[in-house]
């Protein structure tokens, strides 16, 4: 993460992605598989008692095992070797026991899905503030006139409410379409080395069982290795939502523009400053969706692109994969933080609207402005924004319910 990177990204979704999380869960992963096999008979118990207390994060140099992935190919490898030498300070006998039956891929999707759990929940908080937000402006200015503009140029009279319900649509199917997406793919890997769990003797599917409960991750009754289409959808899903935000972001940019100026993100000490002009306050929120709007599609297309994978076990797809996913997260939810921080706070110019639309009546002829620029054009699109904002708002509620 470069230091122009860090700014469009969020503190909570780079910590989720950190190295020293990420081995944390994959220690999780080695102390559930342990734990696992030992009640299905297939290790010792005090083995399994062993190589659990000492998967520990905090014991290990987890910037060495980082360092050491490079060389070895895999950040499991390092990982799996120096869990084997913990364990085998206080339980030798434990040793040949760690990591049994599995594989390096096993442990690092799994690992991957239990942070990405962490980062979907972050962006679907952040997701509903952002949504509830522009509900809450869609029902208050309802009725407040706007000029609509078509190929940007003004076409007629809209209402701000029905241009905020607008808004707040995508993000409402956004947040249904990811939690089921996110329910498909947030699955345990346990497939050992070429999918069959052969080495468990036909205990893999009870100790995968047992694994995902224990993680709650879903269990997928099957390896995935390489069929990546649920876990993938997830990322096109994601690249979904942010595409949606950078639109709103786009139009608060236009309309907070000095010769339009019928909005403007909150203003507060330190936001949205220049180096050089001090009476500028730039709209920031919207720098930050736009550039996550920017670059979301680059990355949804390597994800899709890695998805020709080789027979059993990928050669190199897999791995530009793992290299592509934290970092459109990190942009998603970079850009909904920024949407959800900026929303609520939006001002609203409305005498500005009405100004806007009144001057370029006087522009026009009598017959034109009264068809298409009246300014009580904006009631009835009210009453479509109303119509809106409940079915939208029972949305919400429903799937708060339903969690």
């Amino acid at each position: 993460m470069s230091i122009f990177e860090g700014f469009l990204s969020t503190s909570e979704t780079l910590a989720a992605f950190s190295d020293h999380n990420f081995v944390g869960a994959m220690l999780r992963f080695e102390a559930a598989l342990a734990r696992a096999q030992a009640a299905e008979g297939l290790i010792p118990e005090s083995a399994a008692h062993s190589i659990a207390g000492s998967c520990k994060v905090e014991l290990f140099d987890v910037a060495k095992i980082v360092r050491d992935s490079g060389r070895a190919g895999s950040v499991a490898i390092p990982l799996v070797k120096s869990l084997k030498e913990a364990v085998g300070l206080f339980n030798a006998e434990a040793v040949p026991f760690v990591h049994f039956g599995s594989t390096s891929q096993d442990v690092i999707d799994s690992a991957m899905a239990l942070v990405t759990r962490e980062a979907v929940a972050l962006v679907e908080a952040d997701l509903v503030k952002a949504a509830q937000a522009l509900l809450a402006h869609a029902k208050r200015h309802a009725a407040t006139p706007i000029l609509a503009r078509t190929l940007m140029q003004p076409a007629s009279v809209t209402s701000f409410g029905l241009k905020c319900a607008g808004w707040a649509a995508p993000l409402v199917r956004s947040r249904t379409r990811l939690a089921e997406a996110a329910r498909r793919a947030l699955q345990l890997q346990l497939g050992g080395a070429v999918g069959t769990l052969a080495q468990m003797k036909g205990h893999g599917p009870a100790v995968r069982q047992r694994m995902a409960e224990e993680l709650g991750l879903g269990d997928p009754g099957a390896t995935w290795h390489t069929q990546r289409d649920e876990w993938i959808a997830l990322g096109c899903e994601l690249g979904l939502m942010v595409g949606s935000l950078g639109k709103i972001a786009k139009d608060i940019a236009l309309m907070g523009q000095y010769e339009v100026g019928e909005l403007a993100e909150p203003s507060e000490p330190g936001r949205g400053g220049s180096s050089a002009m001090p009476h500028k306050r730039n709209p920031v929120a919207s720098m930050v969706a736009l550039a996550a709007a920017q670059r979301a599609p680059q990355r949804v297309a390597a994800l899709l692109a890695a998805m020709p994978q080789e027979h059993e076990r990928a050669l190199g797809a897999w791995q530009a994969e793992l290299g592509e996913w934290p970092q459109l997260l990190m942009s998603a939810h970079g850009s909904v933080r920024a949407l959800a921080g900026a929303l609520p706070g939006l001002q609203i110019d409305a005498a500005r609207m009405r100004a806007n639309i009144d001057r370029l009546r006087a522009e026009l002829p009598r017959e034109a402005a009264d068809e298409w620029f009246d300014p009580a054009l904006a009631e009835p699109a009210g009453t479509i924004a109303l119509a809106q904002v409940k079915a939208l708002q029972t949305q919400l509620d429903t799937r708060n319910t339903a969690r």
